[in-house]
C-alpha cells in the first residue's frame, strides 16, 4: 500500500468528518451523538465495534492476517463549555459548547487510519484496537476503560493531539516528558454566618479563604526546587449568599501540576494541611477532596519512538518533525501510557493566520493537516505489527 496516497485520497472524507463533529460538540459523559456516529462509521467500514452500558465512547476491532502484538491507538471525543466565536461555516450549532482542543480532529483522524488499516489488515500481523475515547477534559474517560480491561493484552498504545503552538503539518515526537501531572481538587471552608455589621458574632468563610489562597502559593514557592516547575491554581470560587451575610462556606476548585513524582503524591496533603491550620485559625474549618489525580506524560520507549518518527518521516520527510518544549498541560492518555508502552505525538496545526491557543473560543484547525495526523496513526500501528510476533 502506498500510505501517503491512501491518506491523501481520504482528505474529503476526513474534512466531512471533522466539520460534522464539530458542528455538534458534546461534553463529557454526554457525548451520545458523537458515539452513535462513530459506530456507524465504523461499522460502514466493516470494524466491530464494542460499547459500553453506562458510558459513551467505543472500541473498534481490526484483526490482522495472523496473531501478533495488539496495540492502541487513542483519540478523544469531548469538547468543552465554551461559546464558539471561531467564525468557520462549520461552527458549533450546540451553542455553549465547542471543539476547542481539536478532538473532532483527533477523531476524525483516526477514523480515517481506521479505514486504510481495515483495507491492509490481510498484510499485517496482530490486533489493532481503536479507542474512541469519553471524557478526557475531565481527567475521567481513560481510568473508567483502563478499569473496563481496555489494555488487556495490549503491547503499545499511541495518541495525538493538536499543537498550535507547531507550524502547520509538523510533528513533535520528542523523548522524554510531554506534560504534567495533574490534579483536580475540591476545597471546603466552612464557618458561621452572622449579619455583616456584626463579623464578630461569626466566623467569616470568605476572609479565612482569602488567606488559604495566599498562603498556597507561599508553600508553593518554599516546597519546590525553582528549576522544577510546581503550578497550583485556584481557578474558581464560589462564596456567599447576600451582599450582607457573612459567609459561613466557600468553594475553591483549583489544579496541582508537577513533573516531580514525589510531589505528585505528597502535595496534595500538604495542601489540605495547611489549609486546615490556615482556616483553623480563624476558627473555621477546610476539608479538600481529590477529584482526579492524573499522571505525567513522558515517551521513554525508543523503539516506539523509533516505529511513529519513521512513520512520519516516510510520509512526510524529515524536515516535518520538529522539537517541542514539555507542557504544563496534562493529558489523560497519561493515564494509559502508566500502564502500557506508549507514545504520544503533537501535530502542528499553527499559520500565521490562527494564532488562536487551545481552549480559545477563536480556536481553528485548518483541514489541510488531517491526512497527516491519519497518515502517521496508521503508519505507526503499520510500523509496529508488520512483522510478526
Amino acid at each position: 500500500m502506498d500510505l501517503h496516497k491512501a491518506v491523501c485520497e481520504l482528505s474529503e472524507t476526513l474534512t466531512r468528518d471533522r466539520h460534522e463533529l464539530h458542528e455538534h460538540p458534546e461534553l463529557s459523559f454526554k457525548e451520545a451523538k458523537t458515539t452513535e456516529y462513530i459506530a456507524k462509521r465504523l461499522e460502514s467500514m466493516g470494524i466491530p465495534v464494542t460499547r459500553y452500558p453506562s458510558y459513551y465512547g467505543l472500541v473498534g476491532t481490526i484483526a490482522g492476517k495472523a496473531q501478533g502484538k495488539t496495540i492502541l491507538l487513542r483519540a478523544d471525543i469531548d469538547a468543552l463549555p465554551i461559546k464558539e466565536e471561531s467564525g468557520v461555516s462549520f461552527a458549533s450549532q450546540n451553542i455553549g459548547v465547542m471543539h476547542a482542543c481539536g478532538h473532532d480532529a483527533h477523531t476524525a483522524m483516526l477514523l480515517g487510519a481506521a479505514k486504510v488499516l481495515k483495507e491492509e489488515s490481510k498484510n499485517f500481523f496482530g490486533t489493532v484496537k481503536l479507542l474512541f475515547q469519553s471524557a478526557e477534559e475531565s481527567g475521567d474517560g481513560a481510568p473508567f476503560y483502563i478499569k473496563n480491561d481496555i489494555l488487556k493484552d495490549v503491547d503499545a498504545a499511541f495518541a495525538i493531539h493538536v499543537q498550535p503552538d507547531l507550524p502547520l503539518g509538523t510533528i513533535s515526537l520528542d523523548a522524554g516528558l510531554r506534560s504534567t501531572s495533574c490534579t483536580n481538587f475540591d476545597l471546603t471552608i466552612t464557618g458561621t454566618s452572622a449579619h455583616g455589621s456584626t463579623p464578630h458574632l461569626g466566623h467569616d468563610a470568605i476572609v479565612a479563604a482569602s488567606a488559604v489562597i495566599m498562603d498556597i502559593q507561599t508553600l508553593v514557592s518554599r516546597i519546590s526546587d525553582p528549576l522544577d516547575p510546581l503550578v497550583v491554581t485556584i481557578g474558581k470560587v464560589t462564596a456567599g449568599k447576600q451582599f450582607n451575610i457573612i459567609c459561613d462556606e466557600v468553594k475553591l476548585e483549583g489544579t496541582i501540576r508537577t513533573y516531580d513524582r514525589d510531589l505528585f503524591e505528597g502535595i496534595p496533603k500538604k495542601l489540605e494541611a495547611l489549609a486546615q491550620e490556615t482556616a483553623e485559625a480563624m476558627d473555621c474549618h477546610a476539608k479538600m477532596d481529590v477529584v482526579t489525580h492524573e499522571p505525567l506524560c513522558s515517551n521513554d520507549d525508543p523503539a516506539l519512538l523509533d516505529a511513529a518518527s519513521k512513520a512520519a518521516i516516510s510520509l512526510w520527510g524529515e524536515e516535518a518533525l520538529v522539537s517541542m518544549p514539555a507542557m504544563m498541560a496534562s493529558e489523560d492518555f497519561a493515564f494509559i501510557m502508566d500502564k502500557v508502552p506508549s507514545v504520544i505525538a503533537y501535530l502542528g496545526t499553527g499559520t500565521d493566520i490562527d494564532k488562536s491557543p487551545l481552549h480559545s473560543n477563536t480556536f481553528r484547525i485548518d483541514d489541510a493537516v488531517l491526512p497527516r495526523g491519519a497518515g502517521v496513526y496508521a503508519g505507526f500501528a503499520l510500523n509496529v505489527l508488520g512483522k510478526e510476533g
